[in-house]
């Protein structure tokens, strides 16, 4: 276990927290302290001594700060191997003295994207100085000590404490390889923001390279079954949603957990809360109930009734701030997980009594219209894509049928056809009154489809106490066209009236025949939501 001693230490950090305790006692155990702007004033306001990187390089900082550490007496003192004997000869011929701890933490390129910054002002948060020094330091492992995450102070200052001012071997390369992992992601982030600016400019190549990063946000106790690891790592975009909610309450979320959370929270985020209370339920990645209502309770009570038993045990979403009278009625049953832009405290409340239920509060609602990309691991890479932002209006859709549809019908279809998008396909949904009244998901045949989302609206019924299922004088939306008739008839059958779906079929006209002679009004779309 090699101790290497910590005598000099350069500090450059654009997050200051914990910066003037650690840089404190640092100093306690005789360091030598170096640093650059910012963070040279924040020392000597603390009454630190400090010497700046100016003095050591004899050279001013100059150009706004673009060049201040980019000099031979800094990467010399960082990549110097002290026992190599042409290295310790150059170090003295030069006047190079060692450094061995390097702290940097790069500016904030990150959150000046997530921000909405203009393109100069982005440039400016590109860190050039800080990574290099931080690889040439990660490097020389064996000789330096390098933090990049303020979490990492109290450990390299309590293995300084037991080991008379120095670090071991083994923790110099655990935190060599969050360096060289922090570059990586932070060149990642530069790149993929590059790429979107190109792709704004016109550019229509996909990029030659697309690299990806990720901070841990949490270990995982297993990923979707017990035998497989997981551990769940966030991007730094501050998209709203399951990355960025605090957990009010309930047990450690799992990797299943988080998975039909983003899944529950995208689909409640295409209904504007200004114009209705909506409410997701989510369970295997799937909706078993979506509601628009005159209240979240309203709405929740809709979803609810679509699928009351796959409900159990399943992820809710809602588009508004969560209320005690949701909360009141969400207690009767078994819920793993609830997310929500906000809780009010009679919410907050009323679930403390439910304590594995997990309480997520995300703060606002992600933008469901945002390109923003997705991806997906095969065999030797990945797959990148455009997240699925398609929306249609009234004015877009083409009736193909003698019938015309009714304004509730419209209504209804376009809100069958919205969910559809998050439902697996083959997808089949049925809406009434802005409620599923039943959804087919996941079928190999279209017809399957929308045989059970028929057959689930049925149990609904029976459930519910209900005369005839609410197919009865639905619209039914299919994600991707008909192929042929066969699953036109089944929804009709079914008792609905209406029906959205893209078209493009070779057997349109035979759907459209079809369609007519079950006295139903079609639309078409022109738009498929495939969902794999």
């Amino acid at each position: 276990m090699t101790v290497r001693k910590i005598s000099r230490a350069l500090l450059s950090v654009s997050d200051k927290t914990g910066l003037l305790d650690f840089a404190s006692g640092l100093a306690a155990q005789g360091v030598m302290l170096i640093s650059t702007g910012g963070t040279a004033k924040a020392l000597r306001d603390a009454g630190l001594t400090v010497a700046d990187v100016s003095e050591i390089t004899s050279f001013p900082e100059m150009m706004d700060g673009r060049v201040k550490t980019l000099h031979p007496m800094v990467h010399g003192g960082l990549l110097s191997l002290r026992d190599k004997a042409d290295h310790a000869a150059a170090m003295k011929e030069h006047g190079i003295d060692g450094i061995d701890l390097l702290v940097c933490n790069l500016y904030p390129f990150e959150a000046t994207v997530a921000r909405g910054a203009d393109f100069d002002t982005t440039i400016e948060n590109i860190d050039i100085g800080g990574p290099a020094m931080t690889r040439s330091a990660a490097k020389n492992h064996d000789w330096v000590t390098v933090v990049v995450d303020v979490e990492d102070y109290k450990a390299v200052l309590d293995e300084m404490a037991a080991n008379n001012g120095g670090t071991t071997l083994t923790l110099r390369r655990t935190l060599a390889q969050r360096a060289f992992a922090r570059t990586a992601a932070y060149d990642a982030a530069v790149s993929t923001w590059f790429a979107s600016e190109l792709a704004k400019d016109g550019e229509k190549q996909p990029p030659r390279r697309r690299a990806l990063g990720g901070l841990l946000r949490q270990g995982l106790r297993y990923g979707e079954n017990p035998h497989q690891e997981a551990a769940f790592y966030v991007d730094g975009s501050n998209r709203p949603g399951v990355a960025t909610a605090v957990q009010v309450q309930g047990k450690e979320l799992s990797f299943n957990n988080i998975n039909d959370t983003d899944a529950a929270y995208e689909l409640v985020a295409e209904f504007d809360p200004k114009a209705a209370p909506a409410c997701a339920i989510i369970k295997h990645a799937n909706p078993c109930g979506v509601a628009l209502g005159t209240s979240l309770k309203d709405a929740y009570l809709k979803a609810l009734a679509c699928d009351s038993v796959s409900a159990f045990g399943g992820v809710l979403a809602f588009n508004q701030k969560l209320d005690g009278a949701t909360a009141e009625e969400i207690s009767k049953i078994f819920t793993e997980v609830i997310i929500a832009p906000d809780a009010d405290d009679d919410a907050k409340r009323i679930l403390a009594a439910k304590k594995n239920l997990r309480l997520l509060t995300a703060g606002g609602l992600p933008d469901a219209l945002a390109p923003t990309l997705t991806y997906r691991s095969v065999a030797g890479g990945f797959l990148v894509q455009t997240r699925d932002n398609g929306r249609i209006t009234r004015k877009e859709l083409k009736v193909v049928t003698k019938r015309q549809p009714t304004q509730q019908e419209i209504t209804d279809m376009l809100l069958a056809f919205t969910i559809g998008k998050h439902v697996k396909s083959n997808a089949i949904i049925y809406v009434k009154d802005g409620a599923t009244a039943g959804i087919g998901a996941g079928q190999m045949s279209r017809v399957d489809s929308a045989r059970i989302a028929a057959i689930k609206a049925k149990d609904a019924a029976t459930i519910a106490g209900w005369d005839e299922p609410k197919t009865k004088g639905s619209a039914a939306a299919s994600e991707a066209f008909f192929p042929f008739p066969d699953g036109l008839l089944v929804v009709a059958e079914a008792g609905a009236t209406a029906v959205i779906q893209p078209g493009g079929s070779m057997n349109d006209q035979k759907v459209i025949d079809a369609a007519d002679e079950a006295g139903l009004a079609m639309v078409f779309t022109g738009m498929r939501h495939f969902r794999h």
